[in-house]
């Protein structure tokens, strides 16, 4: 568990350069903000949080598997962080912030992440 990184990931990394190629300026991980969340952008009160697909049960073939030793531990520990993203998405949407969820099998191709960035923020 203790290589399991919790900020700078290949995903997040590849969102924040995409970002970055993009022309938005950002910040990184406040902490004053429910859920410390792993892009911040100031200027369009805008977060965008770079979820794992497995470590947040998105529905997708990562996301999907689950592990098959030590379920008594596993399950709950991913259904808190399903349960934990819904109260941090809906703690930052009343403080007035639009939130952007990128998953990491979306991240693959640059192109692709580029346009779903592009529609996403747009709204």
């Amino acid at each position: 568990m203790q290589s399991i990184r919790k900020t700078n990931t290949k995903p997040e990394v590849r969102v924040r350069s995409t970002l970055h190629r993009m022309g938005y300026r950002f910040r990184l991980h406040r902490r004053q903000l429910p859920g410390a969340p792993d892009i911040v952008l100031p200027r369009y009160r805008t977060v965008v949080l770079v979820h794992g697909c497995f470590w947040h049960q998105h529905d997708c073939k990562l996301g999907r598997k689950l592990p098959k030793s030590n379920q008594g531990y596993w399950l709950p520990k991913l259904r808190r962080n399903k349960e934990r993203d819904v109260s941090n998405t809906a703690a930052l949407r009343e403080g007035g912030w639009s939130v952007v969820v990128v998953w990491e099998c979306e991240t693959s191709s640059a192109e692709q992440l580029e346009s779903l960035l592009t529609t996403r923020l747009a709204r």
